[in-house]
Formats: C-alpha cells, sequence, structure tokens
C-alpha cells in the first residue's frame, strides 16, 4: 500500500478531477490501531484513475489521495460538523464502516486527529487549492468535478438501492444555474438510474470550493460501485465492458458541465 498523500497532475483545461478517495494507504501508527477489518478498507472508492481514463482527452488536471479516508476524510468538514445532520454518515476520521461495524482497536482521540488534520488532510488541500488557483489564473474559471463511488445498497446510509448516478451540487448553490441544468440535463440523457441533490448533494469539497461567485463550479458524482465492478466485494475487481457505457456516460455529463461553464464565464469576460 502506498503512503503517499496526495498526487498532482497537471492538465491544460479548466477541468478538474478531485478524487479525495480512491487510496488504500495506511502509515504504520494508523494501521497498528486498526481491527483486522480496519486494515480491508474496504469503503473506499475504487479504480478511480482508471475510471475517469476517458477523460484524458479534456486534459484535466487530477488532485488524488493516496491515503485511505480511514486515515482521514478529506471529504469531511475540518472542524467535525456533519455535512448531513440528522442522518447516518461518517465523521473526520471514521470510526465505523459505513455498514456501522467498528474498525479501531484503539480509536484516535482529539490530540490524534487534530495531528492527522495536519499531517494528512491539510495536504489534500493544500495541494486541491493550488491546483484552482493555477487552473483560474489560467482560464479565469475552473470546473471542479468531484469524483466518488460507493456500495449500491447500505441499509445504514439510505434505503433500498442507490441509483447508479447521483449527481450533487449543494442543492444549486456550488455552480452557477446554468451548470447545474447542463449537467442535470445530460444526466437525464444517459440511460442509468439517476438523482440530482438526493441523498448525496456534495462533501465538504463541493461546498467548501464550489464558489460560482469566484468562478469555481463544483459538481460532486456519486457512482454506485456496481457500475463498473464485477462484483461489490473484494477484490473489487474492475468490470471493463460494463464500464464503458458508464465512461461515456460520464464523458457527456462532464462535457456538458464544461461546455455550460466556459460559454458562461467568457459572456462575462
Amino acid at each position: 500500500m502506498t503512503t503517499d498523500i496526495v498526487s498532482v497532475t497537471p492538465g491544460a483545461s479548466p477541468l478538474i478531477l478531485s478524487m479525495p478517495h480512491p487510496g488504500t494507504g495506511l502509515p504504520e501508527e494508523v494501521a497498528a490501531a486498526l481491527t483486522e477489518r480496519g486494515r480491508q478498507v474496504e469503503d473506499t472508492d475504487w479504480h478511480m484513475r482508471q475510471l475517469y481514463a476517458f477523460a484524458e482527452h479534456l486534459q484535466p488536471s487530477i488532485v488524488e489521495a493516496g491515503l485511505s479516508r480511514y486515515v482521514i476524510d478529506v471529504n469531511r468538514d475540518p472542524s467535525g460538523v456533519s455535512l448531513y445532520p440528522g442522518q447516518a454518515t461518517t465523521e473526520l476520521v471514521p470510526t465505523t464502516t459505513f455498514d456501522g461495524e467498528p474498525i479501531w482497536l484503539m480509536p484516535p482521540d482529539e490530540a490524534e486527529i487534530a495531528r492527522r488534520r495536519r499531517a494528512y488532510f491539510q495536504p489534500y488541500h493544500d495541494a486541491l487549492a493550488a491546483e484552482v488557483a493555477r487552473v483560474k489564473a489560467a482560464h479565469g474559471f475552473c470546473l471542479l468535478w468531484d469524483c466518488h463511488s460507493i456500495k449500491s445498497v447500505i441499509p445504514r446510509l439510505f434505503p433500498g438501492t442507490l441509483p447508479t448516478l447521483n449527481l450533487g451540487t449543494n442543492s444549486g448553490a456550488s455552480c452557477a444555474p446554468e451548470v447545474g441544468k447542463a449537467a442535470e440535463a445530460a444526466l437525464g440523457q444517459t440511460g442509468f438510474s439517476h438523482v440530482a441533490n438526493g441523498r448525496f448533494k456534495g462533501g465538504w469539497i463541493t461546498r467548501h470550493y464550489g464558489q460560482p461567485a469566484e468562478h469555481v463550479h463544483g459538481i460532486q458524482m456519486e457512482i454506485a460501485l456496481s457500475a463498473y465492478l464485477s462484483e461489490e466485494a473484494p477484490p473489487w475487481r474492475f468490470d471493463a465492458p460494463k464500464a464503458g457505457k458508464l465512461q461515456a456516460a460520464l464523458a457527456s455529463i462532464i462535457e456538458a458541465a464544461l461546455d455550460a461553464a466556459t460559454k458562461l464565464e467568457r459572456s462575462h469576460s
């Protein structure tokens, strides 16, 4: 397992792909405190780089976390405030799996959580903020697409089976209306089950960076793992034939949002 905190691949376009949860890395001191189940890092967003390889022609920047979300979740409010009050979720440093199973032999205390914020959370956001600034300087705006995936059935988090494509714009606040409408229109043409601003409206990254008045348009896409894995269980195998249709759908949504953002920003320049 890699213990790299974050990797950045600079691109030439206004598109930034943020990948906060594909990492499986566990620093030694963290791994030692996890249960055997915790060390399996089952709540990983599996194969994000492979899934989004189709976007290469768009020349995106990619900011990718290398550590597991069990170390610290870089898509949670660093203050610890819940993003979904009244609903089950996982914390800044998760105490359980999504299914509610404990993952720690020795749960981290407040001092340890603060250390992880400095050592592991902040570097990801320093890198992402720097890339947002660089892309804005080059193009005048950016489209920040936050890439996620999750098991399609998790009774603790949501009833029934999750739609395949879950688009979030913080209920319209994280991107300009024109951009959100373009993305939602393309979403409706994909042929996949879908919802906009349903159970997943966008995490801290979408909400924090998505500031359309500052020319940053943030959109989160949460994808059911069943759409591109052979099965939603170890070894979490990527299914290329199955993924092909999904990749075409994602490309259509991203391109629609990017086109809308480009037209909007050029009209204001």
